[in-house]
């Protein structure tokens, strides 16, 4: 029996069969080849494939058949949002036009001005908007130009801000931000405007780390910023940095972390602990057909343990700080940590993005570049499995609730890394005064519903990378 592909080789280097349908009874034109790579990537690697009617095995008698449905769609971004499950249960999926992009986004590199912002709304009319600097990029136009954490902006190029048109406003290359000030719960423009030009820019995930002394405690403090595989040799030098200190206790600020690498995530866990190496981190759950084949051909590959032989700390608590910006593969390492230490989570509910991803290209494996068609850079970053802890835990789509609430106040939000920051503080209350929970601020708690991570999907992803 024939299958839609001569050979796939999936991620682990595996073969899967795909449906009992002939795909050889006629070739695929030319200007059907984005469409088809997209149809046949779904249909094997989508991890809600069996809910979409037209991704079946059985849908398509043959490629004739499979053809004339692929030419009903003159746009491949309108055949690749008709071939996802609904936009609830699917909100992180993507399609690119040039891989090439994607591939940067992914490693952390991106066009970016270097201002790190969040959007709340103004007032609960939900329609104004007022931006927010969150921290600032080394080396950038922001960090040239004097942007500094807390720094307010109403509007771009002097339009305001709305729910409707933030997106357009903050597309451009370069762009005008109009500042404001805050007082009491206002916001009042005062004249000041700064100029930004976004370059290509490569983000260090690492963007603190330092060991504060409060008495006895050596306090570890990671802020975090995203699990880029390219800085994982870093991330592992920075806690051979703290090992060294002889750290008693860790703070790992994951605040505006939006994710990225499942394996990044399985080494930091495997840093901050080391005494479970070889235990089970986390499990995959992929959809029927490819979980089915797996589990029978080589069930490991649906594993990530605890890895040896880096910088641990053998640490049994660890106070890890959290926003509405948390996602992804931050959220995994919270999950799956949780079974075995103590997980101390300080600051906001947490994204709730507990599904990873892959880069499909246009090529015979879909995992490799290699024989890529020349004729296009269509790339695909779809959902293709769900991510558990070792008891099977990992239903935390509305977000994982902290241990101690404590939301950010644009009133007093702090110098990060300084031990009178409110998350921080927090944080190191909770380890020198044995648990006993700090006061907690007064005042209305307003979240951010944007940032400038989220603004781009690629950018909260969970992924897998290549092997």
């Amino acid at each position: 029996m024939k299958t839609i592909l001569k050979s796939v080789v999936l991620l682990f280097l595996l073969v899967l069969p795909l449906g009992c349908t002939d795909m050889n009874d006629s070739p695929v034109p030319s200007e059907l080849a984005v469409n088809d790579f997209i149809w046949k990537g779904l249909n094997l690697y989508y991890l809600w494939q069996e809910d979409v009617p037209d991704l079946a095995d059985n849908r398509f008698a043959n490629q004739s058949e499979l053809n004339t449905f692929l030419g009903t769609y003159s746009d491949p971004l309108d055949l690749f949002n008709h071939l996802r499950t609904d936009a609830v249960t699917d909100r992180f999926s993507v399609l690119f036009s040039d891989y090439s992009v994607l591939e940067g986004v992914l490693s952390g590199t991106t066009m970016n001005n270097g201002m790190d912002y969040a959007l709340r709304y103004k007032d609960n009319t939900n329609t104004a908007v007022i931006g927010w600097v969150r921290y600032v990029l080394p080396n950038s136009d922001a960090a040239a130009k004097g942007i500094q954490r807390g720094d307010l902006f109403y509007a771009i190029d002097g339009v305001p801000l709305t729910a409707t048109n933030y997106r357009n406003l903050t597309a451009p290359t370069s762009y005008t931000i109009n500042m404001a000030d805050y007082d009491n719960g206002n916001f009042t423009p005062n004249g000041q405007s700064i100029a930004l030009i976004k370059t290509n820019l490569s983000e260090n995930p690492i963007f603190i780390n330092t060991v504060i002394t409060e008495g006895a405690h050596k306090i570890g403090y990671l802020m975090y910023n995203g699990f880029y595989a390219s800085y994982d040799s870093q991330l592992n030098a920075a806690f051979g940095s703290l090992k060294s200190q002889n750290v008693t206790d860790l703070v790992l600020d994951l605040r505006y972390n939006s994710g990225g690498s499942i394996n990044s995530a399985t080494k930091l866990a495997s840093m901050i602990t080391g005494q479970f190496a070889g235990q089970l981190f986390a499990k995959q759950q992929w959809n029927s057909k490819a979980q089915a084949y797996y589990e029978s051909s080589n069930p490991s590959s649906l594993e990530n343990r605890f890895i040896e032989g880096l910088n641990s700390l053998h640490l049994s608590k660890v106070y890890i700080l959290t926003t509405k910006g948390t996602a992804s593969a931050s959220e995994l390492v919270i999950n799956c940590l949780k079974p075995y230490i103590n997980v101390v989570q300080i600051g906001d509910v947490t994204v709730g993005k507990n599904v990873g991803s892959i880069t499909l290209y246009d090529s015979p494996t879909f995992v490799s570049k290699n024989s890529i068609n020349p004729n296009h850079k269509y790339a695909m970053q779809p959902i293709v499995l769900k991510i558990v802890n070792k008891l099977g835990a990992g239903d935390y789509t509305t977000g994982i609730l902290p241990t101690n609430p404590l939301p950010e106040h644009l009133y007093s939000l702090g110098i990060l890394g300084q031990t009178d920051e409110p998350l921080l503080s927090e944080a190191i209350n909770q380890i020198v005064a044995n648990g006993k929970k700090a006061p907690q601020q007064e005042g209305p708690i307003v979240r951010d519903f944007m940032d400038a991570k989220s603004i781009d999907p690629l950018r909260t992803e969970m992924y897998l990378d290549p092997q």
